[in-house]
């Protein structure tokens, strides 16, 4: 499966007053195209802090102290807030616990749904431009590179790549003027649904207004695949519309049915409009630009079957014959690059592993590793090697603080020093000191060393499997979703969002949420709205940009328990349509029984047990999660629920050990003492406990929770005979 998301050893602290806050402890996790991933845990475990730190909103006193956040081939951690503003919103989307916080109440629903669709459009627009020539002109070099080289390769790539360009060109021109014509007939279409009965009531407001627009946009609709046959009428339509709107507005009784009768026309042609397919632009494109014959006369259906036929025996199927096989020369060539930059990087991994390191050392062996890591990434390939990408970032932040370390822990150590010994003399003095002296914020150079280490380890892994995989590679699917990505890189190019547009989409997606009566909530205030209908409106404004990843945190927390069932329901249906990537923050493991893929529990800012849902249901290995299961309510059994002993503790002094060990009945000596490593219970299920060391002693699952695994084996098998 695609990762459409990568979390690596990512730390998170907090400057207080107090000391430092060390809310987020080396997590690491993967979110998979098309699932849902949930973080579980108490209040304070860090998984709010994990989701803000992936959508960039951190608050001013954080301190990323290690990490990667990699998305298509970028550390979000690295990227300038000018390039995150590119990303936020549009490609990932977030929800919050409280609807009415993320809303202004003093601005109409509708203008908040429609704000960001204005501002992301015309960004959206240039930066399609920009990637469809970038990699067409990648493309083109490497078809010419594949060939051999030669003047003559180089001009029979040019002429092919800018025979795509050129007709791809006349696809936008033919789908731009179709678009504004469809716009404007489902435009229309939608405001006649409720402006028909208004006139026909005497209830429309601004009705001469509203009228006239209808007449406008019926105009605009005539466009040969949109409204042709019924040109004349419609237009006709709209005349009688504009003579009789204000006669009618005056009560004139002819000029209303006059008005009505022109207005039902229009609604019935525009429905019908809206019913007809969609003419092949991109093929159509070709055939108007290198065929000398007119455009043939055929229903939309047969013209599109020609069209396609025309393309691909003229061009397509050779064109995605040359793709492929650049693919698959880009692919080869690039392994002796590979090779030669995992022997660079296992050269140069020693000067990283001295006892103390020289920062123009280690900086000027970054500059020749990185040069060869560079040159060994498939520029050609859809799903970015994150890896590669991200590897001079990545690794200059760590030599970065590695060298900084050494600085603030000598002045860490003297602040402390000098706290400690005002703190000894009160004492000595028989007086009691205000607080206890914060303890040195030290950072372990040794760690970070490591840090560095494991970096260049995990990219020669990376790379050595890549030039593993390479024979299995399909380079004709491949060469198919090369086609498709240059196609919708430049239908975004016409894909202009005027307001008119912006207004339909939300209305669009009012109704996709599930509120009623759309049109007349777009003009409310959020305050107008309950709960539930403000976090739908939330959920809308999310959904606004088509973002590949949604970040739901605690959503349904501010919500009474129907209507959290009715937003959970309408989260997994939206994931389902959208093929959606999910991650969901909560507190509750219950809320997420039904609707996670996979789930990672968190305690004290580490994931302490992580698998599938059935693996953190029926098979539970840390007490925390015992606990957190334990707690929650069951309708199936009226025995008492056990609380979670204790509190959670103080992060500005996290404990030696397993976090959880003092609220922990089965703690074993060593977990005071030593934190436990992520130990393998399966393929998919990993937990951080000692009590998973071979030499531990046995401990059986509490026995509510072994209840409970039965009862839902046993309801679920009950299902599974009645669904047979």
């Amino acid at each position: 499966m695609e990762k459409k998301l990568q979390v690596k050893d990512l730390t998170v602290s907090f400057r207080t007053d107090n000391g430092k806050v060390q809310a987020v402890r080396g997590i690491s996790f993967d979110l998979y195209k098309g699932e849902t991933l949930a973080i579980v845990g108490e209040s304070g475990s860090g998984k709010s802090v994990t989701s803000k730190a992936v959508i960039g909103i951190l608050a001013g006193n954080s301190i990323v102290e290690s990490g990667e956040i990699i998305y298509d081939g970028q550390d979000l951690l690295k990227i300038s807030e000018e390039d995150f503003h590119k990303i936020r919103g549009d490609k990932i989307a977030m929800i919050f616990q409280d609807p009415l916080s993320s809303l202004n109440p003093i601005v109409k629903i509708g203008r908040q749904l429609t704000e960001a669709m204005l501002l992301k459009g015309k960004a959206r627009q240039k930066e399609s431009r920009k990637n469809f020539n970038r990699f067409l002109g990648l493309l083109r070099d490497k078809i010419a590179e594949s060939h051999g080289g030669a003047e003559a390769d180089v001009e029979a790539a040019k002429q092919l790549t800018e025979s795509f360009d050129k007709f791809a060109y006349k696809h936008l021109e033919l789908e731009g003027a179709f678009n504004v014509a469809h716009e404007a007939a489902a435009d229309a279409a939608f405001e006649l649904d409720s402006l028909i009965l208004e006139v026909e009531k005497d209830a429309a407001k601004d009705m001469v207004y509203r009228v006239q627009r209808i007449a406008k946009l019926a105009v605009q609709s005539v466009h040969r695949y949109v409204v042709h046959e019924d040109a004349e009428k419609i237009t006709l339509a709209a005349a009688v519309i504009n003579t009789n709107v204000k006669p009618a507005k005056k009560g004139v009784p002819d000029a209303k049915a006059a008005l009505l009768s022109a207005l039902t026309t229009v609604k019935e042609i525009l429905d019908a409009a809206l019913e007809k397919t969609m003419p092949n632009f991109f093929a159509m494109g070709y055939y108007l630009t290198f065929c000398q014959e007119p455009l043939p006369e055929l229903p939309v259906e047969e013209l599109n079957v020609f069209l396609r036929k025309y393309l691909d025996d003229n061009f397509m199927l050779s064109f995605i014959e040359e793709v492929k096989s650049t693919l698959e020369f880009s692919a080869y060539s690039c392994l002796k690059e590979k090779n030669e930059a995992i022997a660079c990087l296992r050269a140069n991994r020693p000067v990283f592993q001295q006892d103390a390191l020289d920062k123009g050392v280690c900086m000027a062996t970054l500059a020749v590793m990185n040069k060869e890591v560079v040159e060994a990434i498939d520029k050609l390939e859809l799903v970015k090697d994150s890896f590669s990408y991200t590897f001079n970032s990545g690794l200059k932040s760590e030599i970065n603080r590695y060298f900084s370390a050494i600085k603030k822990n000598a002045q860490e150590e003297k602040r402390y020093a000098k706290e400690k010994a005002k703190y000894d003399a009160l004492i000595a003095k028989g007086k009691e000191p205000d607080a206890e002296v914060v303890p040195a914020a030290i950072t372990k150079l040794d760690v970070v060393k490591a840090n560095i280490l494991r970096q260049i380890d995990r990219l020669i892994e990376n790379l050595e499997h890549r030039i593993a995989k390479v024979s299995e590679r399909s380079f004709a699917d491949e060469a198919v979703a090369v086609i498709d990505y240059l196609k919708a890189q430049a239908s975004g190019v016409v894909h202009k969002v005027t307001k008119s547009m912006a207004k339909n989409r939300a209305l669009k997606l009012m109704d996709e949420v599930g509120i009623p009566d759309a049109r007349i909530r777009y003009n409310q205030y959020p305050f107008q709205f309950s709960g539930g209908m403000r976090q739908r409106i939330v959920i809308a404004i999310a959904l606004a940009a088509d973002p590949d990843i949604l970040i739901c945190d605690e959503p349904t927390t501010a919500l009474d328990v129907t209507i959290q069932s009715q937003i959970l329901e309408l989260i997994n249906k939206l994931k389902a349509e959208r093929n959606l990537s999910v991650m969901f923050i909560t507190h509750d493991l219950g809320v997420v029984a039904n609707m996670a893929d996979r789930i990672a529990v968190m305690y004290a800012g580490k994931i302490v047990e992580t698998g599938t849902a059935d693996d953190i249901f029926y098979d539970p290995r840390h007490p925390y999660t015992w606990a957190l299961l334990s707690s929650m309510p069951d309708l199936d059994t009226s025995e008492r629920l056990e609380a979670i002993p204790g509190t959670p503790p103080n992060m500005i002094y996290p404990p030696k050990g397993d976090a959880f060990a003092a609220r922990n009945k089965y703690a074993l000596k060593i977990d005071f003492e030593e934190q436990p490593p992520m130990f393998k219970v399966s393929d998919t299920h990993y937990a951080a406990t000692w009590l998973l060391h071979p030499d531990a002693p046995k401990v059986e699952i509490p026995k509510i929770i072994r209840d409970r695994i039965a009862r839902m084996l046993e309801k679920e098998g009950n299902n599974n005979v009645g669904e047979e």
